[in-house]
């Protein structure tokens, strides 16, 4: 082994981090053990009693099926999405039409100002 080899192997124990090996060799540590809970002082001096929390459950576990009537199965903004998009097809297909009436109407010569009851006054 040369000293280049030697010096690469020393850097690299003092400044990379561990492999653990070091730490698998002492004993493992008990865990603390949990904090007593605070006593609870009731009023009237009844003494003083100790409220311990209800273990927090997933909502997963439940023993009931989820009811799938009471929830909305599509969320609001698809059906936003899908209101705004039936309306700008309404009004394409209106504009559709009006064009078409327009170019029909240039065809015949028709003159669609004076069908329109005022408009003899505007024109």
């Amino acid at each position: 082994m040369s000293i280049i080899h030697a010096l690469l192997r020393w850097t690299l124990g003092v400044f990379a981090p561990g492999t653990g090996r070091r730490r698998a060799a002492t004993r493992s540590v008990a865990p603390a053990p949990a904090p007593a809970p605070a006593p609870v002082h009731l009023p009237e001096g009844r003494g003083t009693r100790v409220v311990r929390l209800p273990a927090p459950r997933s909502p997963y576990g439940l023993p009931e099926p989820l009811d799938g009537a009471s929830t909305v199965p599509v969320r609001p903004y698809v059906l936003a999405a899908e209101r705004a998009h039936r309306e700008r097809e309404c009004e394409q297909a209106r504009q559709t039409r009006r064009r078409l009436t327009l170019v029909l109407a240039a065809d015949f010569g028709i003159d669609l100002d004076r069908h329109v009851i005022g408009a003899e006054r505007v024109a």
